[in-house]
């Protein structure tokens, strides 16, 4: 497969760009900083500098061309405020979303984040910062704005709180889950799984739990 991760420099996106190469895959890494180029190509992945919150839909689509899918695993990331939130977590989760579409990739995986559902219909949850109310309402609009797109076939991933703890390939994927924690690993075990099984159209949450990452992916309805 041809697979192209945006945010490819992101703990997650790295770990799956690992597994990926390192069974032959070819993947492309879209970053914005180009002081990552050479962390991608040590992990085997081909790196493209390109920034998501200014680059044209044509410019983006010409790196597509040709993939089988792309993942975004982008995110603005610790002390980022309410407004790269919105331009990032959903406004470069659509651009990438407009790009695939124009260059015929129709696979697209989102990582998007437990606790989106808090803020649906314009609630503000109780004991959430301004902020992180922000980053859920960019990650539930990018998820809205994707699945409504019939050119597409978006898969969601929701996980809950992200460890560096080392993956035990044992999780809980369901449409919905209780809150819990998950190690990075198994979140990049699971994106794999899912681009090999080509389970399309499904949004599901994901926390450590005990069900090996094959059988969770394939008992999804």
């Amino acid at each position: 497969m041809r697979i192209v991760i945006a945010g490819a420099h992101g703990r997650i996106a790295r770990r799956l760009g690992r597994l990926l190469s390192a069974r032959g895959d070819s993947v492309t890494g879209l970053v914005r900083n180009p002081d990552h180029q050479a962390d991608l190509e040590a992990d085997g992945v081909t790196p493209a500098v390109l920034d998501l919150e200014s680059a044209g839909v044509d410019e983006v689509a010409e790196v597509l061309s040709g993939a089988d899918a792309v993942v975004f695993a982008a995110g603005a990331g610790p002390g980022s405020g309410a407004a790269r939130k919105d331009t990032v977590d959903r406004g470069a989760a659509v651009l990438l979303a407009d790009a695939a579409e124009r260059a015929g990739v129709r696979r697209y995986l989102l990582v998007s984040s437990m606790g989106v559902d808090l803020v649906a219909d314009g609630a503000q949850p109780e004991g959430v910062d301004e902020v992180f109310a922000a980053y859920l309402r960019a990650k539930l609009a990018a998820e809205q704005d994707l699945l409504a797109r019939e050119g597409l076939a978006v898969t969601v991933v929701r996980p809950g709180g992200l460890t560096d703890e080392p993956g035990t390939g044992r999780v809980t994927l369901a449409r919905h889950a209780d809150r819990g924690s998950i190690p990075r690993d198994d979140v990049a075990a699971v994106l794999l799984t899912l681009l090999d099984a080509r389970r399309d159209g499904a949004v599901v949450e994901l926390v450590s739990g005990t069900t090996p990452v094959e059988e969770a992916v394939s008992a999804l309805p």
